[in-house]
């Protein structure tokens, strides 16, 4: 595989590809080899601010080129990165800061109309490990905020460090070395931090890479997330292995999305299907032609829909993937898959995975060396998911064919989809405990057009209205985790032993 830590990767690649485009994010434009010294600049900054191998740092910033700055810079520096979902709450992003005992966090001054850093602020929260804040102004000029720095503020640190330790601190990094820690949701109404190591995160980028055909004649758009593994491994690190050029786009809009693609001669594009029935319904398209690969999955994909991306968008190659916050990507379609395969399976075994399926109904479990590490402090729930044979047990339910393809059936953890976001109902529901007159609360995912999925709350309560519900629910999730129906019932239908029948909820609104 070659380099297997992410600086390795990084000073690789500006080796091989040099003044090739690396990132395109607006006026910025970088070569390998000048994203190199970025990089570098970032690792000395955060070393001048006292941040030491082995520490942690939050980002909660939207795609851009800082965002990728940032990340690749901490983790040049030896220290762990900490990805924050942008549609967090500020009591949310708390919850990750202190848990994850972040020493740094680079955070959107303006987004969306929003200053994070701010929300932050006003939970009145006690962060005692946190002695650095970058406010990163992406919407309005800067404007200086005590105790806090601003991007440029915080680059201008980098000469207090000599370029030597900076290179220092990126040899030392070892392959089994934490590089990040992903959150996801669970079902317990917890999040749990996901621990991935340096080789995991380049082994699992190689093999998307090549599952994709990805060269450096590619070119990007990363629609996904980077605080998600779909953004930040199989975007980032895929263009950094492979010499494409990345493209971000902090906020999907259809039509800035068909303007990159003609300007910027877009090849890649993965997404949630959402993403591509929008470019599909968009009457003036303007010029595709140079789309090359798309990769899909978060839901179901009609057959119809992988054969309309050929026609009408003009992928040569439409794959399928799976995979989860704990395994990162665990089967991937292949080039060549007829649309029936693509549609109604996730693809074979990638990445050097094992997957089998266990027990009734049929629990899918995968075994290899890019399980992860464990969840962050929590060994118990890190033996529950990973049994003493290595096999990582997902709560997903499904099938395999004779050649291996995935089928997935359902979930055991009655987790559903929106918008390409998972949403576990238990972390709906808990929120929801605590809004007074609320006796009893099942949530469900419901079929939508746009969305794929949006969640339905089924109420026992008193006193009580849709818009009390929805109301709570939006100060205290992030925006896909909050319902868009609420139904109010005397009681919920529960087995002998207590346990809520959700299918029967789901199948009266089906």
């Amino acid at each position: 595989m070659g380099q297997t830590t992410i600086p390795a990767v990084v000073r690789d690649a500006a080796a091989k590809f040099g003044a090739a485009e690396a990132l395109v994010d607006g006026d910025v434009r970088l070569g390998f080899d000048a994203l190199l010294q970025r990089v570098q600049a970032v690792a000395r900054a955060f070393a001048a601010r006292g941040v030491q191998p082995g520490d942690r740092v939050a980002v909660t910033l939207p795609n851009t080129s800082h965002w990728v700055l940032t990340a690749l810079g901490a983790l040049y520096a030896g220290a762990s990165l900490v990805p924050v979902n942008t549609r967090f709450t500020a009591a949310e992003t708390v919850d990750l800061l202190v848990r994850s005992r972040a020493k740094a966090l680079v955070v959107a001054a303006d987004f969306l109309g929003a200053d994070r850093h701010a929300a932050i602020v006003a939970t009145g929260a006690e962060l005692p490990d946190l002695a650095t804040v970058v406010r990163v102004p992406l919407e309005r000029p800067h404007r200086p905020v005590p105790g806090t720095l601003g991007w440029d503020e915080f680059l201008d640190l980098a000469p207090q460090v000599p370029l030597a330790e900076a290179e220092r601190r990126a040899d030392a990094v070892r392959p089994d070395d934490v590089s990040d820690i992903l959150f996801t949701s669970g079902t317990t109404g917890r999040s749990k931090g996901v621990l991935s190591a340096h080789r995991q995160v380049v082994g699992v980028a190689a093999a998307w890479a090549e599952c994709g055909r990805v060269t450096a004649d590619d070119r990007y758009l990363v629609i996904n997330p980077f605080f998600h593994s779909f953004g930040y491994k199989a975007g980032i690190v895929v263009g950094l292995l492979t010499g494409a050029t990345i493209v971000p786009q902090a906020v999907f809009d259809v039509r800035a999305a068909l303007e990159l693609i003609e300007r910027e001669r877009i090849s890649v594009l993965p997404g949630a299907p959402t993403i591509f029935q929008s470019l599909l319904n968009e009457p003036e398209r303007g010029d595709v032609s140079s789309l090359r690969l798309a990769v899909t999955g978060a839901a179901d994909v009609p057959a119809s829909l992988v054969r309309r991306m050929r026609a009408d968008l003009g992928f040569d190659i439409v794959l399928t993937a799976y995979g989860l916050t704990e395994a990162v990507v665990v089967t991937m379609c292949r080039p060549g898959d007829d649309a029936e395969l693509v549609a109604r399976t996730s693809g074979r075994a990638t990445a050097d995975f094992e997957v089998a399926i266990q027990g009734s109904p049929g629990e899918v479990v995968v075994r290899g060396p890019n399980v992860m590490l464990g969840y962050l402090d929590d060994p118990d729930a890190t033996a529950k998911a990973v049994d003493e044979q290595g096999w990582l047990h997902t709560g997903d339910v499904g099938e395999l064919d004779a050649d291996g393809n995935l089928t997935l059936t359902g979930r055991l953890k009655d987790m559903y989809i929106c918008g390409g976001f998972n949403v576990y109902p238990a972390e709906v529901e808990h929120a929801l405990t605590e809004l007074e007159g609320v006796r009893d609360v099942a949530v469900v995912g419901v079929p939508d057009e746009r969305l794929g999925e949006v969640g339905k709350a089924f109420v026992v309560g008193t006193g009580l209205t849709e818009r009390d519900v929805l109301a709570f629910c939006r100060e205290r999730l992030a925006n896909y985790k909050t319902p868009r129906f609420v139904a109010f019932l005397d009681e919920l239908p529960r087995n002998a032993s207590g346990k809520v029948l959700k299918r029967l909820l789901t199948e009266e609104n089906a």
